[in-house]
This record gives C-alpha cells, sequence and structure tokens, in this order.
C-alpha cells in the first residue's frame, strides 16, 4: 500500500515521452500513483525537442512535459538551459535517466540547492553519446566519476546494470540500490487469446507455431540471429513462423535475411503493436537472443512474456533479475548457434505451458509488484 507523502518537486530527465521503456515505465508509475490517490509534482524535461507519444498522457495525470531548447550535443547551452530550468523551477529532486551522459545534468545542477541528485542506470552499454571510439574512452571514466561523486543515489535497474556502474566500488548501504521496474499486470490478467483470428489477420495457417520478437528492431536485439533460428526451427518443424512485433534500424535487415535464409514467407513484420498483450497471448514461443556484451539492462518484455504463459529462449545476454519463478525457458549462449537454440526451442514446448495465473501470482510477490515498485521509487526522493 502506498502512504501518500507531502509532494516532492522532481525533475526527471529523459530523452522523450515516446516509446522506449525507461519513460514508458516512469508514466506508469504516474498513473499508478493517481490510481492509488498519491500527488506527484513530477516535470519531464526531454533531451529530445520532437513532441513523444505519452506528451499528452502524461499531462493529463498532471505532469510538466519540457523540451530542452538546445540539442544536448551542444553540450555547454544544453548545461546553461537545464541549470536555468532547474534554478527558476525551484526542483527539490534530480532524477537522471540517461546512465553516464546523467554527468551533463550533474554538473549543471552544481552549486543549485537541490536536496537529492540521483543517477538511474538502465542499461550497462556505458555511451556517452558521441560516434567516435575515442571519444568514448576518453570519456567514459570522468563522467562515471562525476555521476559516482556528485549523485546521492546511484540506481539500477538490475543488480549486473548497478554493478557495471559501480565498476568494482562496493556498493554503499541505501545510497547505491536496486530498483524494478513496477510491471502492471491489468493487461495480461484480463486478455482473451484469440488466437485463430490473429492468424486470420496475418495470412498464418492456424496450426502454425508461431516464434514472437517483441520489442525494437536493432542491433542490440540481434534480431537478425532470429532469422537464423527461424530458418532452422522449420527444417525440424515446418510448420513454424517468426512474428516480429517492433520496428527499428534492422528491420530492412531483418527482411533481406528472410530473403537469403529462403523464409520470406515465414516472417511477418508487424511494426509497433497497441496491442502486445493480445499478440503474446496468441504465440507459442518468446525469443531474445541479445549479444552477451553488454547484457541487457533489465528485460521488460522478457517479464511480459512470462505474464503471457510463453515459454522463453534467451540468450546468456538476459540477467536473472526479470525472471519469475514460475518461468519456462531455455539461456544458451549465442556461440553454439541457432541449430542449437531451434532444438531447445522444440524441446521447450514439449513442456507443460506455464499458467497465466501462477505467473501473475509470481509477479504479485516480486519487487516488480506495483505498489512495491511505487513505494520504492518514492523512497528514491525522499
Amino acid at each position: 500500500m502506498v502512504i501518500p507523502s507531502p509532494r516532492t518537486k522532481v525533475l526527471h530527465v529523459v530523452e522523450g515521452l515516446d516509446r522506449g521503456a525507461v519513460e514508458n515505465w516512469l508514466v506508469r508509475m504516474l498513473a499508478h500513483a493517481n490510481a492509488m490517490g498519491v500527488d506527484l509534482d513530477w516535470s519531464f524535461y526531454c533531451t529530445s525537442s520532437e513532441p513523444g507519444a505519452m506528451d499528452e498522457r502524461a499531462r493529463s495525470l498532471g505532469a510538466r512535459v519540457l523540451y530542452a531548447p538546445v540539442p544536448i550535443e551542444q553540450k555547454l547551452e544544453f548545461a546553461h538551459a537545464l541549470r536555468s530550468e532547474l534554478r527558476q523551477g525551484c526542483y527539490e529532486v534530480l532524477h537522471c535517466h540517461h546512465d553516464l551522459v546523467s554527468a551533463v545534468y550533474l554538473l549543471a545542477s552544481l552549486g543549485l540547492p537541490v536536496r537529492r541528485r540521483i543517477v538511474h542506470a538502465h542499461n550497462a552499454d556505458r555511451s556517452v553519446l558521441t560516434p567516435s571510439a575515442l571519444k568514448q574512452r576518453l570519456y567514459r571514466e570522468p563522467m562515471r566519476r562525476v555521476c559516482l561523486t556528485m549523485a546521492d543515489r546511484i540506481v539500477g535497474i538490475s543488480n549486473h546494470t548497478l554493478d557495471t556502474l559501480l565498476a568494482g566500488r562496493p556498493r554503499r548501504a541505501n545510497r547505491d540500490v536496486v530498483h524494478y521496474y513496477g510491471v502492471d499486470p491489468a493487461p495480461f490478467a484480463s486478455v482473451k487469446p484469440a488466437r485463430a483470428a490473429f492468424c486470420r489477420e496475418l495470412g498464418l495457417s492456424p496450426d502454425a507455431l508461431i516464434l514472437l520478437f517483441a520489442g525494437r528492431v536493432v542491433p542490440e536485439k540481434n534480431p537478425l540471429f532470429v532469422v537464423d533460428v527461424l530458418s532452422e526451427l522449420r527444417r525440424l518443424e515446418p510448420r513454424t513462423v517468426a512474428v516480429f512485433a517492433g520496428t527499428g534500424s534492422l528491420v530492412e535487415a531483418v527482411r533481406a535475411r528472410a530473403v537469403e535464409m529462403g523464409v520470406e514467407p515465414s516472417i511477418r513484420l508487424l511494426g509497433w503493436r497497441n496491442d502486445l498483450p493480445e499478440v503474446m497471448s496468441c504465440a507459442d514461443l518468446f525469443i531474445l537472443a541479445r549479444p552477451e556484451h553488454p547484457k541487457e539492462g533489465f528485460g521488460l518484455a522478457v517479464v511480459e512474456a512470462q505474464l503471457a504463459g510463453l515459454r522463453m529462449l534467451l540468450s546468456q545476454g538476459i540477467p536473472d533479475d526479470p525472471i519469475l519463478p514460475t518461468a519456462s525457458y531455455r539461456r544458451l549462449a549465442l556461440a553454439v548457434g541457432a541449430v542449437e537454440w531451434a532444438k531447445a526451442g522444440l524441446e521447450l514446448l514439449t513442456s507443460p505451458a506455464v499458467p497465466r495465473a501462477a505467473a501473475l501470482a509470481a509477479l504479485d510477490k516480486s519487487p516488480m509488484q506495483m505498489g512495491h515498485a511505487l513505494d520504492e521509487l518514492l523512497k528514491l526522493h525522499e
């Protein structure tokens, strides 16, 4: 149960309120607070000047949505504008959501009466927003040190993510913490699978075996390997098809790989879907073949796949944190190759599916339960 507390004025620095996991989580927490009668004084300072898909949703929930007047690439001008907003807005908490790049936001706040500065690490890729490999190497350590020195709280969305940012430094009690995303179970508890209609919509056979990729179609999600696994699965089970729910820079590369492997008729590229719980409820097998280095920050889609009752094929780039005790999964090295992944997938399908009720009950006992996650988030701001 969330206990309402006096309003704390918080400025969240994010890229933009669009489709990113970070921003979706923050708006989800804002909505849950509203539903629980907790009045939050949150503002989102977007480093992108482009309006986001969730801007109006955030405003309807009582938040302010602000846009940086200059791009972050103009670092001095950007920092000056952020500093002006911090001073004029009299914010009590600066909550930075850009991993090492948060150093820029912390430096902008230097000397201002902000009583709590939080660096929140959402992945372990240690990017510092420059295409130059040399500058990446030069800037990483100084920016990490700024984060560790200036922040009152260092927060990771998984144990691996937190430890990557700390880079060997022991955790400080009550200062270096793991905070898991709150996951809303309602869409999965209420979903009514409509597999026959879904197959008709996509022009699939009613008895198709559906391998699902859900998320950004980008290099760090390794979607091309999914096409390789599909090819091998079809050798063993010709009914197999792959459905990609998401979009990104590798969409055309996925299509080209499918043509190359001779499986283009057996893939469906859906783009972003607003009915992902329904899509997941119609699939047989979920796959996330992320490269092992760096590891996934948290893997929200992994949690959602479990709530949909899906068996999962995961790479060793997926941490343990998002895996519930009820999960049915295999974690494999990418080096074993697509053949072994395909065999593992078919073996998984011989085991009983996990009832959604069991997965939902496991979530309710986990740190990802919405009320618990909101409580822990508000404690960061106290």
